[in-house]
């Protein structure tokens, strides 16, 4: 009996034996499972700590800014950049460049308020060309921070362009305005005397004519910059503007000794105010003949190639210094302030070429080697047709 009874006991341990290990494998899955679900969990909660505060969106909004706009994380990554950030020079190889805007970042997370400055920052680290920005950081949500920066360079420079034109325009008007009350006061003086009466009066002549013409130009130039097109466009030949510009300017070019020879595609067309063209290349003539030696001779020649019609004034005159090339088409700027003054030159007639030429979709450059002479070439769209009258007294 004693041994059936060791066999059956043996053979219920056996039987419950696969029960058992049922029973664990699944107690043991069952706590891999609640591991993993922890581990995930716990994942998410970090991500979602990692990304807390960040707004839905703001990825769109960095698309669409204009200004420069860009976000940082803790480490000043640059995760998000607007266009005009990287072409403003603040991002490079997704990298934030200058250091001046890390330091306004730390700040920010120091204190937790926007901070604003206006920086003077180089266009990248490879270009030389500096930026002055209105810089403003603030936080976004938790961890990041917002810089938007808004380009202030161009008004900087407009507004040190008015600055100078007030001075400037001071300048060269108390010039004739005090010439013309001295030669007043020298009149009353010789009264009994009609040689020096004759000679005071051209003078006082003389210097009347050069106030109302810088006066003139003043207003023209007004005109000018107070537009960035040509309101009145019309088909014009270039003929008629040549052959009005060397008219007035035929009496002085004479009075030189200075030839005046046109040539090349004169009927060429483009769109435009007339008057305006005319006054742009009379100016350029008038300059040419005003550096020119006496007996030299100024080419006015007109070419139409691939749309583009072009109208070059050549002289043989003094030529302009190579660092004062880029400077010629500001105001007043002179490259022989005696030279000017003494021919009654404002130092606005380049200018107003630029001015009128840029109004009417072109642009104007300059050659020029010292000694040599100089040429001027303004650039214009041609017409998209030619059928217009060839009429050279065309007002």
């Amino acid at each position: 009996m004693g041994e059936p009874g060791c066999y059956y006991s043996v053979h219920m341990d056996s039987t419950w034996l696969v029960p058992v290990s049922i029973v664990f494998g699944v107690i043991v899955g069952g706590s891999l499972v609640g591991l993993l679900h922890i581990a995930a969990r716990r994942g998410e909660r970090a991500h979602q700590v990692a990304t807390a505060g960040v707004p839905d969106g703001v990825d769109a909004v960095i698309d669409v800014l204009e200004s420069a706009g860009l976000v940082l994380d803790p480490s000043n990554q640059v995760i998000k950049a607007s266009p005009k950030s990287i072409a403003f020079g603040l991002v490079w190889n997704g990298a934030l460049v200058h250091n001046e805007i890390a330091e306004m970042a730390a700040r920010v997370r120091r204190s937790g308020e926007p901070v604003t400055e206006e920086l003077e920052l180089s266009r990248g680290p490879i270009s030389d060309a500096n930026l002055v920005l209105s810089v403003r950081a603030a936080r976004l949500g938790a961890r990041y921070v917002l810089v938007l920066a808004q380009d202030r360079t161009e008004s900087l420079r407009l507004d040190a362009v008015r600055r100078d034109f007030i001075a400037n325009i001071s300048h060269e008007l108390k010039t004739p305005i005090g010439a013309v009350g001295l030669l007043a006061e020298a009149l009353e003086a010789a009264s009994d005397n009609p040689d020096q009466v004759r000679r005071f009066a051209l003078s006082l002549t003389k210097e009347a004519d050069r106030l109302a013409r810088i006066t003139q130009e003043i207003i023209e130039l007004s005109r000018l910059q107070a537009t960035d097109v040509v309101i009145d466009s019309e088909p014009v030949t270039m003929r008629q503007v040549v052959a009005h510009a060397v008219d007035q300017n035929r009496v002085v070019a004479d009075g030189q000794g200075v030839t005046l020879v046109t040539g090349g595609d004169l009927d060429a067309v483009v769109n435009g105010d007339e008057a305006l063209l005319v006054t742009a290349l009379h100016n350029l003539i008038a300059n040419a003949i005003q550096y020119s030696p006496r007996g030299a001779r100024i080419g006015i020649g007109v070419s139409a190639v691939a749309g583009i019609v072009e109208i070059r004034v050549t002289d043989q005159g003094v030529g302009i210094p190579e660092d004062e090339i880029d400077r010629v088409f500001e105001r007043f700027f002179r490259t022989d302030p005696a030279r000017s003054r003494n021919t009654g030159g404002s130092g606005l007639g380049l200018s107003i070429v630029k001015h009128a030429v840029q109004n009417h979709g072109g642009d104007v450059r300059v050659w020029s080697q010292v000694g040599s002479g100089s040429t001027f070439t303004i650039r214009l769209p041609e017409a998209a047709t030619t059928a217009v009258p060839v009429n050279g007294d065309r007002q």
